[in-house]
């Protein structure tokens, strides 16, 4: 996957710090959408089984969504809030992908509306659908 942005910037931009971190690829990105990537590696934190669970790949799109936020006040120059999962919703899961996978994650915003951003996103592996949820975040008004 080639990145539009290095890894070590994409760990200035997320509030998440290793091993937490689940976005390690920029994409694409517009004002109204991202598209993320991760190499599914063994020693992954949410690793079950072989495979990559259902709550690395929903913190994988609440992490894309902090990284949208986060690379778009960059672009502008500005420090970026901190913000907050305020719910989960409408999650489906189809299957889980493996380790030594990569998952592309596609994150597209929905509303934004004083601090709240409402999206959807999916994850894929091998350009199949392997879970789709709807998230809403929160930015921190400090």
């Amino acid at each position: 996957m080639e990145s539009i942005i290095s890894e070590h910037e994409i760990q200035n931009l997320l509030p998440q710090k290793a091993p937490f971190t689940m976005v390690s690829h920029l994409l694409s990105f517009d004002s109204e959408s991202i598209k993320t990537g991760l190499n599914i590696e063994d020693h992954n934190i949410f690793i079950e089984e072989g495979c990559f669970n259902e709550s690395g790949m929903i913190e994988n799109i609440a992490q894309s969504i902090a990284l949208h936020i986060g690379y778009r006040y960059q672009l502008l120059n500005i420090e970026a809030p901190l913000g907050y999962i305020g719910a989960v919703n409408k999650v489906q899961l189809f299957k889980r992908p493996k380790v030594n996978s990569e998952i592309v994650t596609v994150v597209n915003v929905i509303k934004e509306f004083m601090g709240v951003t409402l999206v959807e996103g999916k994850v894929l592996c091998n350009d199949e659908i392997m879970l789709t949820a709807s998230m809403k975040t929160v930015l921190s008004e400090t």
